[in-house]
This record gives C-alpha cells, structure tokens and sequence, in this order.
C-alpha cells in the first residue's frame, strides 16, 4: 500500500513526465505512459521493455498522423481503398498487376500508371486506392482532374503564380490526373498542361485515368503534335492497364432496379 509520501512523489513525477513530453512533442507518450506503466507491473516487464513499447506506441501513432495529413493534402474527392475494389464485378482488371503495383516500387523507378476503359469500369476507384498505397508509403501525392489542372493553371497564370505552381505539382512524387477525355481542353490551357506534364517527364509519377484510346487524344490536346507529344511522355515508361468497356455501376444499378420491380 502507498504512503502519502510515496503518492505524492509519484503524482510529481508523472507531472515532469507530462511537461517534458509535451517539450518533446511526444503525444502519445504523454498519453499513454501512466496505463503502460501499469500493464507493464501486472505483465512483470523489465524497464527497457516498458520504455521500449512506449516509444514503439509513440512511432505508430506518428506514422498514421503523417498518413492522415499526406491523405488529407492529396485532396482525394473520396477515399477508395483497394481491399474495397470488387475485382470479381470487373475480371477483365488483372489483380495480380494491381497488388503489385500496390508496393509502391513503380513510383521509386518514376514510372506511371495509365487506366483506360469506359466510365464505370473502375478506373478512378483504382487510381485512388493506388494512391492511398502511396501516401500510406510516405510519398506526397496530388489528385486532380484534368479540368481541374487547367483551370488551376489559368488562374494561376492570370495571378502570374503559374512557376510557383508548376514547381509545386512537378515536385510531387505522384501525380493523379483523373477524366483525361470527357472535356476538350479550353484555348491555351492544353500548352500549360503540357509544361506540367514535360516538368514531370522521367522526375516523378503520374496515374491517369481516361477513356479514350491513345489514338483520341487530339480530342482533348487539339494540336496533333502536341497530343503524340503527351502520348508519348506518358507512356514511356507507364504501367497500361485496359479496364474493359461494361459498366459494373450500369449492371448493379440494372440489378438493384430489377430487385426492386
């Protein structure tokens, strides 16, 4: 049994415990210390292992806070994650290539990753989920749809940020530029796409998803030069998967309206 004493010099302590976590930014430890100190009596651990598994807690905790603010500046439109995907409602999707992209070396080797396939065949779901491996991997990344990317760098020119803003995209390790096709792109918005593209070139990753083929582009890049060249940076060293053309969203909305005849 505890002495007032005893309790009282306990109580200091874990006061300066508290003061110097907080010093050192360490949360978690301050959070935590008191409840471990305790399992660690009941479970006889030695000090060493005690301090151990406290520092291991505050290590976890920081890695999922930095997760969730590198998933927070991806500005993702909705978290998709790949143990969601449905693989079976699109088999044309080759899962094995998906898991392996998943590791995350394709974004070491400056690789991309283009998805190509009609709406509803999972494109965006994936390039998502792609990533959020990537963020959960310590990498930065942006999501952007191509509209998106135009209308930033035409505001952006018109403030006359658009180096600024060039630089930042062309510093990111992975790039995700979603709907590339269904909008033609405004005058002069195609030539600033392009520089980001060409300051990405060989530098870092892109995921992109679209859905026309290769040979369509000039409907997006009108000048034909100009699309062969973004054809050409793109895939050059790009991971192309097809996603097919049979809509899973058209088939479960087919299904649920069925259901509910």
């Amino acid at each position: 049994m505890s002495t007032p004493r005893t309790s009282a010099q306990t109580a200091a302590l874990e006061a300066l415990i508290a003061a110097h976590a907080t010093e050192l930014k360490l949360p978690t430890v301050k959070a935590r210390f008191r409840q471990m100190a305790q399992e660690a009596v009941r479970e006889q651990q030695t000090p060493v292992a005690y301090l151990a598994a406290l520092l291991e807690a505050e290590m976890h905790q920081r890695g999922e806070r930095r997760e969730r603010r590198r998933i927070l500046e991806a500005k993702f439109p909705m978290l998709k994650r790949l143990e969601e995907f449905r693989f079976q409602d699109n088999q044309k999707i080759p899962q094995a290539t998906i898991a392996a992209l998943a590791d995350g070396a394709w974004i070491a080797d400056r690789d991309s990753i283009v998805l190509v396939g009609d709406s509803g065949t999972g494109k965006t779901h994936l390039a998502i989920a792609l990533a959020i491996c990537a963020c959960q991997q310590g990498r930065r990344v942006r999501f952007t749809t191509l509209a998106g990317l135009a209308n930033e760098l035409q505001e952006a020119e018109s403030r006359k940020e658009l180096g600024r803003v060039v630089g930042r995209y062309s510093r990111t390790e992975v790039v995700v530029l979603d709907e590339l096709g269904y909008l033609a792109l405004p005058d002069g918005a195609a030539e600033l796409v392009f520089q980001v593209i060409s300051e990405r070139n060989e530098r870092g990753s892109l995921i992109v998803t679209t859905n026309l083929p290769f040979g369509e582009w000039t409907k997006v890049f009108p000048d034909p030069r100009m699309a062969k060249a973004v054809v050409d940076r793109i895939t050059h060293r790009a991971h192309i998967i097809d996603t097919g053309s049979e809509s899973w969203r058209f088939r479960h909305g087919l299904q649920h309206r069925t259901k509910g005849a």
